[in-house]
């Protein structure tokens, strides 16, 4: 009950009435996301820092293979601005409201999927965020953190086994340190990088700022790594080297090498997984399977 006295303690001091009961508002929510968060046993977020690395692939296709392995899945987008989850996984349901809070809608394999996207009216509507936020990016970026709180504390998870957050994208830094201050025992986080001189100076500062906050780092999973021919099935690289001297220089596992397949491609735009016997889907099962077991050795040496 710490974060509930520290914030009573920050709000006690506000020299401001308040006729919106602001104070019950935050420690209700507060307390909600924890009590949803308490059932589900193991929280990871996929974070990259930069932009157009294939992080929401690397999201859903790691959560189609904890799903694939009998695991029960959520899957939420936190990317506001540009949600793209439900499309890569062919679902255009609603959220079902209840008393209870929304039920996610249901995707391939059993999966819970809650996104930005399921509240659009149209596939070409944007995110508008109106009010103070139009004028200052501060009150953006505090709208867009509560609108995440949320998330986490109106939508019923129920009891389940893995839930991945798909982080937003881009150069802000201090986004997924702050997102995991809202889930109470994060496992951990997955990076996603390309092999380009560029991303990776990029990604080693995020995973620095991220660790220095206390996120634990899972591993790094490398996108892009060549393309694939789709006729002779060659791997041609697509740029110089790899992300092995960022994973050696900062102790991190690499998970994976997933190479640029047209086929990958396909089913993202489709909205279609891929099935289990594609190598790319292997790729990703056997990324599940270190992820499950490096937490239960984990879960073993604390126990």
């Amino acid at each position: 009950m710490t974060e509930e006295k520290d914030l009573k303690t920050i709000l006690s001091k506000l020299k401001y009435r308040d006729d919106a009961k602001v104070m019950k508002q935050l420690v209700d929510n507060t307390l909600q996301v924890k009590l949803r968060m308490g059932k589900v046993k193991r929280k990871m977020v996929v974070m990259s820092g930069k932009g157009g690395v294939g992080k929401s692939m690397t999201t859903a296709n790691l959560a189609l293979a904890f799903a694939r392995q009998g695991y029960r899945v959520g899957l939420l987008d936190v990317d506001l601005n540009g949600p793209c989850i439900p499309k890569m996984l062919g679902m255009k349901d609603k959220f079902e409201m209840t008393a209870d809070g929304a039920l996610p809608p249901i995707g391939p394999f059993g999966m819970k999927v809650a996104s930005m996207d399921f509240f659009l009216k149209q596939d070409s509507s944007p995110v508008r965020w109106k009010g103070s936020m139009e004028l200052s990016p501060v009150w953006l970026g505090l709208m867009e953190m509560n609108v995440i709180r949320e998330f986490l504390a109106d939508i019923v998870w129920g009891e389940i086994d893995y839930l991945l957050i798909d982080l937003p994208p881009g150069a802000a830094a201090d986004k997924p340190p702050v997102i995991a201050g809202f889930i109470p025992e994060l496992d951990g986080a997955v990076v996603v990088a390309t092999p380009s001189e560029v991303t990776k100076k990029v990604v080693k500062k995020s995973i620095s700022y991220a660790r220095d906050v206390g996120l634990p780092m899972l591993g790094l999973i490398e996108n892009m790594s060549g393309g694939l021919c789709p006729e002779c099935k060659t791997l041609v690289p697509l740029f110089e080297g790899g992300c092995e001297d960022i994973c050696d220089e900062l102790d991190l596992p690499l998970l994976a090498k997933i190479p640029f397949d047209r086929e990958l491609s396909k089913a993202c735009d489709q909205g279609i997984p891929l099935p289990d016997a594609h190598p790319v889907s292997q790729s990703f099962n056997a990324v599940a399977r270190h992820i499950q077991n490096h937490l239960e050795s984990k879960k073993s040496l604390v126990s």
